[in-house]
């Protein structure tokens, strides 16, 4: 009898394993720098949560060091470039060259788990976030720069940036790439696809919110956007097969005071049209006077 009442136990146990694993983030290195892209950098490595280090890119506005007084750098804004789930800072240096050539400072990282960053036992939106709070911290002590803070997500990194800015108010602006409305939502569909149970699926979903620490409801791009006051620019592919260009519109219609760009023919990494319409996204800054 308890063996007949073990067994279905186990059997969700060894799903939960399988699901965790599948669900743990890609480790892709970086091959490339920003001097490939004719940027001139400073690597550094800064500390976040449980004292791990974030492999980290400084890109300033001029040649010289990044930690050089001089009016350009001083009187340039800091944009902070936050990369997506599995992905790396390499993957956002053709964004980080568009800020560049429009006279800003910049700054990449890769998260816990990614890139060349140390690793954790999971990663997840929440853990983007408490990256970026000590990449905040850490730049505006020893970076040179004017003060104002722009940051810049994709994906993952587009929730935790939202997620960030919705408990703190040190940001003059955000820019929101691909970001899913409800974490829940994506990771539904996934399973759905997959054919996992209903059942199943409302257990491992229960697992990972206990796992990360964090209600879903909370951290959700769909709600926290319901907490920004300043100014933010969200931007999504119309033909993104991993993130449906709908939860954009569900995201925007929780905050109409937000700026929405749907760029056509564009998938979830945007490849190939951010730079076409690169303008429009600075365009968003001068209207702030951040440019």
């Amino acid at each position: 009898m308890i063996y007949l009442l073990l067994t279905p136990l186990v059997i969700i146990a060894l799903i939960l394993i399988v699901l965790h694993i599948g669900f743990k983030a890609p480790r892709i290195v970086e091959t490339n720098t920003p001097e490939n892209s004719g940027m001139s950098y400073v690597s550094m490595y800064i500390n976040t949560q449980k004292n791990k280090k974030l492999f980290a890119w400084f890109i300033p506005v001029e040649e010289e060091t990044a930690f050089a007084n001089s009016s350009s750098v001083m009187n340039a804004p800091l944009i902070i470039i936050v990369h997506g789930w599995g992905s790396n800072m390499e993957f956002m240096l053709p964004v980080a060259k568009l800020f560049h050539q429009a006279s800003l400072n910049v700054l990449l990282f890769d998260a816990r788990c990614h890139g060349k960053s140390d690793g954790d036992n999971y990663s997840a939106l929440p853990r983007f976030s408490e990256d970026i709070a000590h990449v905040i911290k850490y730049a505006r002590k020893n970076i040179v720069f004017n003060g104002q803070i722009i940051l810049l997500g994709h994906s993952v990194g587009a929730g935790a940036v939202l997620y960030y800015t919705s408990v703190k108010n040190d940001i003059s602006a955000v820019i929101s790439l691909s970001a899913f409305a409800d974490p829940e939502w994506i990771m539904t569909r996934y399973l759905e696809k997959i054919k996992l149970p209903k059942k199943l699926i409302d257990i491992f979903l229960s697992y990972i919110q206990w796992v990360i620490g964090h209600k879903f409801a909370e951290i959700a791009p769909v709600n926290t956007i319901k907490k920004i006051t300043i100014p933010v620019l969200l931007i999504h592919g119309r033909d993104d097969n991993t993130v449906p260009v709908s939860d954009a519109y569900v995201i925007h219609n929780n905050n109409k005071n937000i700026k929405i760009l749907i760029i056509d023919e564009a998938d979830h990494d945007l490849a190939g049209k951010i730079n076409t319409h690169g303008y429009l996204l600075i365009d968003f800054l001068k209207q702030l006077k951040l440019l």
